[in-house]
């Protein structure tokens, strides 16, 4: 596993594990109309290149010989949703599925915890979907607790989530 910061150059390789990625997880009974025009809009080299710019945004990727194979995204001023004292998220943590299972995630979620400590933030927060039971699972194992319940919204459709955080200082 090698690591480093992502640049520019990685932004169709970010966008192109997202949309492997959101698809594989949330879409689960076939791609409608609906859920491709969000991934193809949000996942986007565009979207990530503006996003490599923002000097909140921290991308660390994961490498192997071939090419990038997952990521973790650290927003850093983002407030939380009410009632969770933190404004660092892990925006996102993606591996692709056939690297999943070899520690990429857990050693991806601590090279995003270590972005966030060298910033200065106390605790992280991440939501996830409120049945993603493999998520969840590894989020709790990794030392996050569920704090509360928010929604993602897609159009005028809103999915429920967990809010889970975790702290960094002690």
């Amino acid at each position: 596993m090698k690591f480093r910061p992502a640049s520019r150059a990685d932004a169709s390789s970010l966008a192109a594990i997202s949309i492997e990625v959101w698809i594989g997880t949330y879409i689960r009974n076939g791609v409608n109309g609906f859920f491709a025009d969000f991934a193809l809009s949000e996942f986007t080299a565009d979207r990530f290149e503006t996003l490599l710019s923002d000097p909140r945004e921290s991308v660390i990727v994961s490498e192997n010989r071939d090419g990038i194979d997952g990521f973790v995204r650290v927003t850093q001023d983002r407030p939380a949703p009410e009632g969770v004292a933190s404004d660092t998220e892990i925006r996102t943590l993606y591996v692709q599925p056939r690297h999943h299972g070899r520690g990429l995630g857990k050693a991806l979620l601590a090279q995003g915890l270590g972005v966030a400590q060298a910033r200065g933030a106390g605790s992280v927060w991440l939501q996830t979907l409120w049945d993603n039971t493999p998520a969840l699972g590894f989020y709790r194992a990794q030392g996050f607790d569920i704090v509360g319940r928010t929604h993602f919204g897609i159009g005028d459709e809103a999915y429920p989530n967990e809010i889970l955080l975790r702290r960094l200082d002690g």
